[in-house]
């Protein structure tokens, strides 16, 4: 959100640069219903749904033996995650059933840090702590009912206590820091490093891109210049990052599926 005073440059009495900061990531609500405030990280994230549904209902609707351009592009995407994702983590036999949640997982949060570079948008809906904490509790309940669906409910707690008796005087420690580990950890770290990428990505196109306007006068147009192509860059490497980001929630996702399955040891 760019929210700056556009009359405002380097030179000009009385301006200084208004750097961006927390208030860049706070919205007025675009409607009230009571208490609720629906703002516009909400309506990216819903727009975010419908684009995926649409896209997938789009390529694979009317599936054909000789695939059009939509339905490669989806199959493509949707093998990715299957194979390069899933399969690598829990097996073809295992994994196959987890197959349709993760491209869903994948695709969405992806879709929601894109918005970050279309225009009008300009923001990253994961740059909202709200939103991975909301997507990194769904993979956690998914794996707590794995966990003790699979093994059972002593089992379970095994499982996520690490719970040896050969470890002798130092098993108390072992399951308070596999505790820890599995209950707060776990979830924080998902949710936290998919929020700090995109919150410091987008803090620095803003920063950027603000620079470039405020310094557009005199010889500050030089600089403006600087600025801009800086902002083309840190776009263009967010692009990346954005991708990878989507990759590494959902890789973290299947590998804490994967714990929930396996044996314990």
């Amino acid at each position: 959100m760019l929210a700056f005073d556009t009359e405002c440059h380097l030179f000009i009495p009385g301006c200084g640069f208004e750097a961006p900061g927390l208030h860049s990531f706070v919205f007025e609500p675009l409607f009230t219903i009571g208490d609720f405030n629906f703002n516009k990280p909400m309506l990216l994230a819903l727009l975010s749904t419908v684009v995926v549904v649409w896209f997938f209902w789009a390529a694979f609707g009317r599936a054909k033996v000789v695939p059009g351009k939509l339905q490669m592009i989806g199959e493509a995407g949707y093998d990715f995650v299957r194979r390069g994702l899933v399969y690598d983590a829990l097996g073809k036999k295992e994994g196959e059933k987890y197959v349709p949640f993760m491209v869903s997982l994948f695709f969405f949060v992806w879709i929601m840090n894109l918005w970050s570079i279309v225009p009008v948008a300009a923001f990253p809906v994961t740059s909202v702590i709200a939103f991975p904490i909301g997507l990194a509790l769904v993979v956690y309940v998914l794996w707590l009912s794995l966990t003790f669906k699979k093994h059972g409910f002593i089992g379970g707690l095994k499982n996520i206590t690490g719970y040896d008796k050969s470890l002798g005087p130092i098993l108390p420690l072992i399951m308070g820091l596999e505790l820890l580990q599995h209950l707060i950890i776990r979830p924080f770290t998902h949710a936290v490093r998919l929020f700090a990428n995109m919150f410091a990505g987008h803090m620095l196109i803003l920063m950027f891109t603000i620079a470039s306007w405020y310094m557009l006068n005199g010889v500050g147009v030089v600089y403006a210049g600087a600025s801009f192509v800086m902002a083309i860059v840190m776009t263009a490497f967010e692009i990346f990052i954005q991708a990878v980001q989507a990759y590494v929630f959902v890789l973290l996702a299947c590998n804490y599926v994967q714990g929930a399955l396996a044996e314990h040891h």
